[in-house]
């Protein structure tokens, strides 16, 4: 059998076995060994997987992901996100729709600190839906919003799933987390004008909240204050260069640190902060590992070099490409989880991707875009789960529904990237 068929049988067996309920990290793990001892023998293919994990774990670029988790985590636990929310109900609140838009806002804000996003939509779960359902909002507009605002932390800065992306396929991890930054507005932007005409075309959606006064807003600032300056550390560091994304993670994480000290947070508080830090950063470390055997395999295969052959000798348009793999990744997303769909898929898509000639920096974009959309989208919808898990009183089946019009929302986000790349790409071509 040639090692392209090998290839093949392995990446069907491996979808075989991430369908039936097999972990992604295990099943990539097992078929990444199978097909390595298969094409070179036991001991260069067991030596090749064995290495992985160390080697992989010592990149510096990797490193960036625990100092960006513990921020959030660290925000979270010494409450700043609750001050987040009540900042943005009192200045934006009596637009229709208040506290959805508000919600919205503090999740742009709450995943500019955070990185990952279903930390951000159980957070907001918490926070922002009762506040909802006090002042009669549409239940499944409540849920659909926390689920939907989660998956901004997909693009803004520092996100996880971009500097995973960043690491598979070596591009820099300061040109992406800049690169999601206007995309990530862009999407926010286009949340609030969906949601304030919903609520001006059908009031019962969810009123504006007033009666706030100039002072109430200005006493507001004070408690969003920390969030705005850990973004301005990270995002100036990084676009300035005089500090690398592991450098501004750790001030930030330090910023965050002191102000939860100043605002009260116990050892408890910071002990479960860092458990599920470690826990979360463990959880990918492992994920990356697992896949990394895999992505050898199919390396030793040849699989990614034919694939991208075969599609540069299409004879279609390479927009008319790209749009047929996002097609593909919208109907993948249904039943992965957003990260490991990137990581299995990266080293077969991307070079056919970079042959078509599109700029890799953009692609990632796109694709984490992609990623966002399968977040929100049944049967797995991930951030959805989290919301029912958070309000088990609010069905699953609500929150699907209440989805719907973000999903619209996100389909036109792809479609104006597409069509206007340089939203994507003006900030990583200025940087310092």
């Amino acid at each position: 059998m040639d090692s392209l068929t090998v290839g093949i049988i392995g990446c069907v067996a491996l979808l075989a076995m991430v369908m039936i309920g097999v972990r992604v990290v295990f099943a990539a793990a097992v078929v990444g060994l199978s097909g390595l001892v298969y094409l070179i023998g036991w001991d260069a293919g067991a030596g090749i997987a064995g290495q992985i994990p160390h080697s992989k774990s010592v990149t510096y670029p990797l490193s960036v992901l625990p100092v960006f988790i513990l921020i959030g985590f660290l925000a979270f636990h010494a409450g700043i996100t609750q001050a987040l929310f009540d900042a943005a109900r009192k200045w934006i609140g009596w637009v229709p729709g208040g506290l959805a838009v508000a919600t919205v806002l503090a999740t742009a804000g709450f995943a500019a600190v955070s990185g990952a996003s279903t930390a951000t939509a159980a957070v907001f779960a918490r926070v922002a839906i009762p506040d909802m359902l006090k002042y009669n909002y549409d239940k499944r507009l409540a849920a659909g919003v926390v689920a939907a605002g989660g998956t901004l932390a997909s693009l803004i800065p520092p996100s996880a799933i971009l500097v995973i992306y960043a690491i598979i396929v070596e591009e820099s991890v300061g040109a992406l987390l800049l690169a999601g930054f206007l995309p990530g507005m862009v999407s926010a932007l286009i949340y609030v004008l969906l949601i304030v005409g919903m609520a001006w075309w059908k009031p019962s959606l969810g009123k504006p909240i007033t009666g706030f006064t100039w002072g109430d807003r200005v006493r507001s600032l004070p408690g969003a204050a920390p969030i705005m300056l850990v973004i301005f550390i990270i995002f100036h560091a990084i676009y300035a260069g005089w500090a690398t994304p592991t450098e501004a993670g750790a001030l930030g994480a330090g910023v965050v640190f002191v102000v939860a000290l100043w605002r009260g947070m116990g050892l408890k508080a910071l002990k479960t902060s860092l458990m599920e830090t470690a826990n979360l950063t463990v959880m990918i470390f492992s994920l990356i590992w697992g896949v990394l055997v895999f992505v050898r395999f199919l390396g030793f295969a040849g699989l990614p070099e034919a694939f991208a052959s075969w599609v540069a000798d299409l004879d279609l348009p390479p927009m008319a490409i790209m749009i047929c793999i996002l097609l593909a990744y919208a109907v993948l997303g249904m039943f992965m989880d957003a990260i490991g769909m990137l990581i299995l898929t990266l080293p077969v898509v991307f070079p056919a991707v970079m042959a078509l000639g599109y700029d890799p920096i953009w692609f990632g974009i796109i694709v984490v875009k992609m990623a966002e959309i399968c977040l929100i989208t049944p049967p797995i919808g991930l951030n959805c789960y989290v919301v029912n898990g958070v309000r088990p009183d609010i069905p699953l089946s609500d929150v699907f529904r209440g989805i719907g019009p973000f999903f619209v929302a996100d389909v036109i986000t792809v479609g104006v990237l597409l069509a206007f790349p340089d939203i994507v790409l003006w900030l990583p071509r200025t940087m310092g």
